[in-house]
Formats: structure tokens, sequence, C-alpha cells
């Protein structure tokens, strides 16, 4: 693969194909990982119905969501496919035939929660699984042990010895096996959203004082050894998402700054990362991720029995309601709000850089191309349009219907699945599809081309 300099002398599109770790994909839009609630019975044609109109509609890469590696441990939601069980992972072939005959390609999201896993914070998961252990880069930080002392929270753990890190990353490399033979293009680790590799990267979670724990260098090891566990096993592309916690709140005193989030992208890359993904982010699982409103119709009567079963009674839920309008309204919706940290990245590696996050047009997308990134990503817009990129690459000027309202996220909690929940977007969608803007014809094809791979 050629180096990649930052800098090109030609105007870069949508619709130009883009290469990552040798597998070229035709073209530069990709669905980014959301939470599909497949769930692990037969969850073939559950994967299917959301996810092929994408690859129909010409989208460039799918990123399949978080698929937790060990079984009912780790799991950040409710819904979530695993990919621990070899027989549930061979039977992905179905979907990954189907992807790849539509010209697109799909990559599996590898995840652990950590403590953010529902065992720590899903108190009827916890009672349905009472022998499943918490796991643990250090001693939990002091803002979630009072958590855990007020009753919202649930925290048991040890932390993870040397050889259990190990282990964990060995699970890694399996799960990464198990999704190569079952025909995903690629494999994209949950790098992010407090999962456990953010949990090591951190200097607020990681307090270890092994070779796990310390500096820079030491906090990323662990993103190393999953890297040498997987390339044990599978030459698939490798991305990973890169956490920078920019939103940080005023009583963490020790984060990852952007700076320290550059340098980890430029280390990774020379670890042999082959493409890698900048998000601002904080310690926490908030607003940060998402951005945008309060999403209102997500807490409605409707769901609220889950909710409380959930969150372990009628008060925590209204606690977690409350403290979601407050974090919605202190962390508004910023347009492509990752586009400067991606720009800074890919100045210093020699990788593609994928851009994700408040991504609304294909106009505001060709113009990250080519200067801030390799890629596009979008994720929520997908919910409200599943066939959204036949208007972004057919139509210069268009733009998703998504308003970023939020109403899709918090009924993932409770199990249920990510769809749009709001009349006036689900009304837009519906006079685009009588229009058949959502029609494409051919599908996306493989050809040569005299523009760049990265």
């Amino acid at each position: 693969m050629a180096a990649f300099d930052g800098s090109t002398d030609y105007d870069v599109t949508l619709e130009i194909p883009v290469s990552i770790g040798g597998l070229e994909l035709p073209n530069r839009l990709y669905r980014a990982p959301l939470l599909e609630h497949a769930g692990d019975d037969d969850p073939v044609d559950r994967l299917l119905d959301e996810l092929e109109p994408c690859a129909e509609a010409g989208v460039g890469l799918l990123m399949q969501g978080a698929t937790p590696i060990r079984g009912r441990e780790g799991r950040a939601a409710p819904g979530m496919t695993g990919f621990e069980d070899p027989d549930r992972v061979a039977s992905m072939s179905r979907l990954t035939d189907r992807i790849d005959a539509h010209g697109s390609r799909i990559f599996a999201q590898l995840a652990h929660g950590g403590l953010r896993s529902m065992e720590v914070w899903h108190a009827g998961y916890r009672r349905r699984n009472p022998g499943l252990r918490q796991r643990v880069v250090s001693k939990p930080p002091l803002p979630l042990r009072l958590a855990d002392r007020l009753g919202i929270l649930s925290i048991d753990a040890d932390p993870l010895s040397t050889d259990e890190v190990y282990e964990l990353a060995a699970d890694f490399g399996r799960a990464a096996d198990r999704a190569a033979a079952a025909g995903y293009h690629g494999v994209h680790l949950a790098g992010a959203t407090m999962g456990i590799f953010q949990q090591f990267l951190s200097p607020f979670y990681n307090r270890r004082d092994d070779e796990f724990g310390g500096a820079l260098d030491d906090r990323l090891r662990f993103f190393e050894v999953v890297h040498e566990e997987i390339r044990a096993r599978t030459d698939v592309p490798l991305v990973t998402k890169v956490p920078a916690e920019t939103e940080t709140p005023w009583f963490v005193r020790e984060s990852i700054d952007a700076e320290e989030a550059i340098e980890a992208c430029r280390r990774l890359a020379e670890i042999g990362y082959d493409a890698v993904v900048p998000v601002g982010s904080s310690p926490f699982w908030d607003h940060a991720i998402i951005r945008g409103e309060f999403g209102s119709r997500g807490f409605d009567d409707r769901v609220s029995r889950g909710f409380e079963a959930a969150f372990g009674g009628p008060w925590r839920r209204r606690l977690v309601e409350l403290a979601a309008r407050i974090d919605a309204a202190t962390t508004p919706f910023e347009a492509a709000w990752n586009a400067d940290l991606c720009r800074r990245v890919r100045a210093v590696v020699d990788v593609p850089v994928l851009c994700v996050g408040g991504i609304r047009g294909r106009s505001e997308a060709d113009r990250l191309l080519g200067d801030a990134c390799s890629m596009v990503g979008m994720a929520r817009p997908f919910y409200a349009e599943p066939r959204l990129a036949a208007r972004l690459l057919a139509e210069s000027d268009a733009t998703a219907v998504c308003e970023s309202c939020n109403n899709c996220v918090p009924p993932q909690a409770v199990g249920e699945p990510g769809v749009c929940r709001t009349p006036a977007v689900l009304k837009q969608r519906g006079e685009f599809e009588k229009r058949g803007a959502y029609e494409r014809e051919g599908g996306n094809r493989r050809r040569d081309s005299d523009g760049p791979k990265l």
C-alpha cells in the first residue's frame, strides 16, 4: 500500500474508490457502527433486513455494530449478537455473501464493555446472570465508586491480572478469526465509547503498574497485543476508533487530551493498524458520543417499565432521564465535530483516517475528503434512511433527513431496535420513497481508478 502524505493535487469526492489494508472499497461512504439488536437466536435474517438495504443503495463499507467476544460477559446493551460461538459466526456467511454480491464490503466491530457492561449498570441483567464477573482494568475511579454507593451502578470487581489481559486479547484474536472465516472483509475494534479499549488507554481508568499501565505507550499495549493476536490468525484489514477525551467533565483530573490521541493514532499506524477513526469523547458513556437533542420520545411511557427494570426502579429511571436532559443541554450538536481532530491525525499517519460524527450531507462530505479524512461515516442517519447512500451518491446537494433528535437512542437501553421515531423525519423519508430517490441501478461496481486509493 502506498504511503499517504496527507495531501492531494486533485479533487477527492465521495464516489472515488479507496483502499484499507489492500482491500478496495467502491466509494468513500461508510455506515458507522450502530446497534442492530439482532440478538443471538438466528440473527442473520434480522441483520439482513437492516444491513442489506444499505448495501443495495451503494454504501461502500458497512460496519456491523458491536459484537461481544465473550458470550454474556461484556455486553454494553441488550440484543447484541455475540461472536464467541463458532457456529453462530459461521452462519453470518449468508449475510457477508449478500453484502458482497451488492459490491459493498462489511467489517465486524468486536467489543467488550468493561465497566460499561450490563453486568455493571443493568439491574435486571445482573439478576438474570448472577455468575458474571465484572472485568475492570484497574480499581474503578472515584466517580464510579460514588455511583455504586448511591445504587446507580453495582460494581463488584477485581482488576484483570496480567495473564487475564493476555487472555482477553487472545479472545479478540479468536473472534477476528471467526469473522474472517465467515466472510467479513475486515475487523473494526470498538476502541472508544467507554469500552474496554478506552479504559486501557485512559489515565482516568488505567492505574495499572504492569506493562499495560503508565505512560501512553504502556496504555497502548493492549491495542498492540490485540493486533498481534489478530495478525497471528488472519490478515484482514484492522481498524480501530481512538478516543480523545476532549469533553471531559471538570471533576476528572486525568484524561486523554487531543495531543495524546493524535500520538496514539501515530503509534497505532506504526504498530500495523490499517486505519484509524479519531473521535472526540469523554471518559463516560454520555451525550458527547452522540450529541444533538434530548431524545424525549425515547423516554415515553411505552418503554418506561423497561427502563425501570434496567436501572433498578422508578426513581433511578427518573434520575437517569434528568441526567440525560442536562447532558444534552450542555453538549449541543456540532456539524462534523471530529473533523479538526481527524485533520491533525491525518498529518502524522500514513494510513487512512475515517471521520464520523455529525456529518449529514454530500457537500460536507466532499469538503472533508482529501482534507480531513479518507472516508466519511454516518450512523444515526441510517436509522432514518437505510437507503441513504443512493441519494448521497447521486445528488451533489443531498442532505440526510436525520434531525439528530436522538429519539432513536434511549430505547436501545431496554433492547428496543434502533429506528427513527420522529414523525416529521419519517414523513420526509416517505416523500423521498414516493419520488424514487432511493432507487439505484447497478449497485457498486469494481473498477480501476486514476484517483487515489487512500
